[in-house]
């Protein structure tokens, strides 16, 4: 009696694993597996798409802090949702009232993503980043570490054609209780402030 018992419950344990491994690989098998890039791309002198890139962002104030960076994160199944599944990082200055300061930083979650319409354009974009019909238009909001122990958020926020207005080109981010709400805009023939987001 006391072996049969103890069958049907090894037997029942084994079942329950079974059932969540695979609920977790369907999960995980309908994740989103996203890059995000801070790039260099510079129309229209130059229509290349590169790694590397630099954006910033303003406080109430005008103090700014700029950033370089690229990661990836893996966003739950439908969209939105917080994930520790992330990497990446990159540097950041500050300048302005709040004073020159510089470091790197760590990103150390997803808060959330969400996908947007939007594509790359036609030729002559050549994206050395990825394939380009993998770009993809979108926010995410990342926390981040700061190199001088601060701890914010990363806003990357990425405008493309076919992409609604609402949606800007750029970054915002937070360093302790100071806000970078303002994001600094593209403009052609500078080379900064945009971001592209590629499935992988």
């Amino acid at each position: 009696m006391h072996r049969h018992t103890t069958t049907g419950w090894l037997l029942g344990i084994a079942a329950v694993l079974l059932s969540t491994t695979a609920t977790v690989s369907v999960a995980f098998a309908g994740a989103a597996h996203i890059r995000w890039d801070i790039i260099s791309f510079n129309p229209p002198v130059d229509f290349t798409l590169d790694p590397g890139g630099v954006a910033a962002a303003l406080a109430n104030d005008g103090s700014q802090i700029t950033f370089t960076g690229s990661g990836t994160f893996v966003a739950p199944a439908g969209g939105g949702g917080t994930s520790s599944a992330v990497t990446g990082g990159g540097t950041w200055a500050t300048s302005g009232p709040i004073g020159v300061d510089s470091g790197t930083y760590t990103v150390t979650g997803l808060v959330r993503w969400e996908e947007a319409p939007g594509t790359l354009p036609s030729p002559p974009i050549i994206d050395d980043i990825g394939n380009a019909a993998d770009a993809r238009a979108g926010l995410v909001v990342l926390r981040i570490a700061y190199s001088d122990g601060s701890r914010g958020i990363l806003v990357v926020s990425c405008h493309l054609v076919g992409t609604p207005d609402t949606v800007f080109e750029g970054v915002t981010a937070s360093k302790g209780f100071v806000d970078f709400w303002n994001r600094v805009p593209p403009v052609d023939g500078v080379d900064a402030n945009r971001t592209v987001f590629q499935l992988q």
